[in-house]
């Protein structure tokens, strides 16, 4: 059986902090384990294919702009106003990725320095998404059709190798800008983690994994009963075991 998206994970300084700011920003529940993680939880998590949050200690500092990010949704400009305003009180700024003054949506950072966008209102590919319209990732076609098969998500949108591809239950979309593709620089921040049902066979979903085009990352096992992978851009990825 394939694997389901469980998580969005960001490797973060400060956990707790950075739950609580994407908390106040999207609306959702937040929640803090034992271990030092942290996570936010959609409003519907509890009978929801729909992916977490999930926030892992780490003491490695940002270098260079993410190859992934969220673009949230807006239903009006005054929609827009109040989310960046609001991103800005729990502890957001602006940021500069080389956005044009006409562009219609305003690129910020979280208290981590992670890059976000606030996508004007009317767009209509983000149309019917959530709060979360997308997570754009910088990447080649050949991973937005590894990730397509991966997860059993059809794709929705592949022209000029750009690619997009959305649970067919709706929601977040995810989306591979094409080339040209930023060199990787050290670990991802942002990355994939993977939930098998309880009676699945761990090493036959790792295979075929695998034979879609991933491989195991140096690292091999992660925390928690993870295994560790890299998709075909050579982006991190966790499958957790089976509970």
């Amino acid at each position: 059986m394939t694997s389901r998206l469980f998580a969005i994970c960001f490797n973060a300084t400060r956990p707790s902090d950075l739950a609580r700011f994407w908390s106040g920003v999207l609306g959702w529940e937040v929640t803090d384990d034992t271990d030092g993680t942290a996570a936010v939880l959609p409003p519907d998590a509890a009978g929801s294919a729909g992916f977490r949050i999930r926030f892992l200690p780490s003491q490695e500092s940002k270098t260079g702009q993410n190859r992934a990010h969220f673009d949230l949704t807006s239903t009006s400009p005054d929609d827009q106003q109040q989310t960046v305003a609001r991103a800005l009180e729990l502890g957001g700024k602006h940021c500069d990725v080389g956005q044009l003054p006409e562009e219609g949506h305003v690129v910020l950072a979280d208290p981590d320095g992670n890059e976000f966008c606030v996508i004007e209102a009317g767009n209509k590919f983000l149309a019917d998404t959530g709060v979360i319209g997308a997570l754009a990732c910088d990447g080649t076609q050949a991973v937005g059709y590894f990730w397509s098969a991966a997860l059993g998500w059809p794709l929705v949108w592949d022209q000029d190798q750009e690619t997009a591809i959305q649970s067919p239950d709706g929601g977040t979309k995810i989306t591979w800008g094409g080339p040209p593709v930023a060199p990787k620089t050290g670990a991802n921040r942002l990355y994939f983690e993977l939930a098998l049902p309880a009676d699945a066979d761990r090493e036959a979903e790792v295979e075929r994994l695998i034979s879609l085009g991933a491989r195991h990352s140096d690292v091999g096992e992660g925390d928690g009963g993870r295994t560790l992978m890299l998709d075909p851009d050579g982006n991190e990825f966790a499958v957790r075991n089976p509970r």
